[in-house]
């Protein structure tokens, strides 16, 4: 790797960082500036859905969904002193970590239970049997890969999670794709729409990263 690509890498995430900002606080103020959608009508974003809907099935998958990808970030973050690993798991940290109060908050206020009485996925048209390996839903990474990454450092953990996290990316956008062409509330609907564009972004953010590492995807 030469000298000029951490300065590279470093640029990549702060504009990746800012991009996510942007889209974090577009939805903060969509829902200050629109009380009007308190009204029961029109699809708003705060008129309940049933508790078997889209809205109520993306929310309760991808607080999930979003728990484990906190937990590898925290992993990582503590296992390298490179400062864009650092700062892409901070990132996603703080992103994902709001995303999903947000989820559980809107879960609570709509009156529905914050976990499934079923399988997941099936707000998507089908469902995902857990397996005995600890993957929960399509992308999330095994207890054995979690326990891999624990026990990595330096390059190694940097390569791992960069790995694991673009496979939890992918599947987490093909989700939140479904969840904005699908949901009947706005702010369930606009939510997945800046997960979708965030994370194909730090998708490919990441592929640059195990790039400069002489890694691949």
């Amino acid at each position: 790797m030469t000298a000029l690509a951490p300065a590279r890498s470093t640029r990549r995430l702060i504009l990746a960082g800012a991009a996510v900002l942007v889209v974090a606080l577009g939805l903060v103020a969509l829902m200050v500036v629109r009380p009007s959608a308190a009204s029961p009508s029109g699809g708003s974003s705060l008129s309940a859905p049933a508790e078997d809907s889209v809205d109520a099935g993306f929310a309760r998958d991808m607080a999930i969904h979003h728990q484990q990808a906190v937990e590898m970030s925290f992993i990582v973050r503590d296992r390298t002193d490179d400062e864009d690993v650092r700062r892409l798991a901070y990132d996603i940290i703080n992103t994902q970590a709001n995303q999903r109060g947000m989820m559980l908050g809107w879960l609570e206020m709509w009156g529905l239970p914050k976990s499934a009485a079923g399988p997941p996925m099936k707000w998507m048209g089908h469902t995902f049997t857990p397996t005995d390996d600890g993957s929960l839903m399509p992308g999330m990474a095994t207890d054995a890969e979690l326990a891999e990454l624990t026990a990595a450092k330096g390059e190694k953990a940097e390569v791992l999670f960069l790995r694991l996290m673009t496979v939890h990316h992918r599947a987490g956008a093909d989700m939140a794709q479904a969840a904005a062409g699908t949901a009947r509330t706005d702010v369930i609907r606009n939510l997945a729409d800046g997960i979708v564009r965030g994370q194909q972004s730090e998708i490919g953010l990441m592929a640059d990263m195990l790039k400069d590492r002489g890694a691949k995807p």
